[in-house]
């Protein structure tokens, strides 16, 4: 009988009580719930708030693209400042030229209008090469048309120069694009004057106008 006893409490003791086991095992850590020993935490609260914390991918931020549309604009603002100021220089060397060009085409056809010191010298030589040439005898109409004819003839032709070149100028002036009003005014002017300059010199040449006198008038 004792040692019936005395087996049923070997057994016992070699055997663990069920609570000292759960025990045990409830502190045991579970790597997958990220508590101690609780296994009825809530394993999803870490990874939440890990999620959290990590930046949102599906929201862009705004801030540095504002930034970059800036930059560009202030770029683009800059690139066409610069592209006006050439502009307007280009503009400004093109309206002197053509103003200048314009004035010049006046003074040619004013010039071929009144004569020029190249037409007097041209005329003179024309004079003495005639007299020179009638000098050992020679006609009337032969003197006539020698040392007068060549003369007026030599002096409606330089004449006859200046004035188209007044008038290719001025048609020159006249054609470019957004000239000033004085400047297309005065290249109006050099044009009349240039084509008047060159009608008198071609009438004078040909003798259309007036003609060479004879010996018997």
């Amino acid at each position: 009988m004792d040692i019936k006893t005395t087996e049923k409490t070997e057994e016992k003791t070699s055997r663990p009580e069920p609570d000292t086991a759960e025990a045990a095992a409830d502190a045991v850590v579970d790597p997958r719930d990220g508590t101690d020993g609780d296994p009825g935490g809530d394993p999803s609260g870490d990874v939440s708030g890990a999620r959290s914390d990590a930046p949102d991918g599906s929201e862009p931020d705004s801030e540095p693209d504002s930034e970059l549309d800036d930059e560009l604009d202030d770029e683009l603002d800059d690139e066409l400042d610069e592209a006006a100021a050439v502009t307007e220089t280009a503009a400004g060397d093109t309206g002197i030229g053509a103003g200048a060009a314009a004035v010049v085409s006046a003074a040619l056809g004013a010039v071929a209008l009144t004569g020029t010191w190249t037409g007097k010298v041209v005329s003179e030589r024309e004079t003495l090469l005639g007299q020179i040439s009638t000098s050992q005898g020679g006609s009337t109409a032969q003197q006539i048309s020698e040392i007068y004819g060549d003369a007026w003839h030599s002096t409606a032709l330089v004449n006859g120069l200046f004035a188209l070149l007044a008038l290719i100028v001025a048609l020159v002036v006249l054609t470019l694009p957004r000239r000033p009003g004085w400047v297309r005014a005065v290249a109006a002017a050099g044009a009349v004057l240039g084509g008047l300059g060159l009608l008198l010199s071609v009438g004078t040449y040909f003798d259309l106008f007036l003609s060479l006198p004879t010996a018997g008038s």
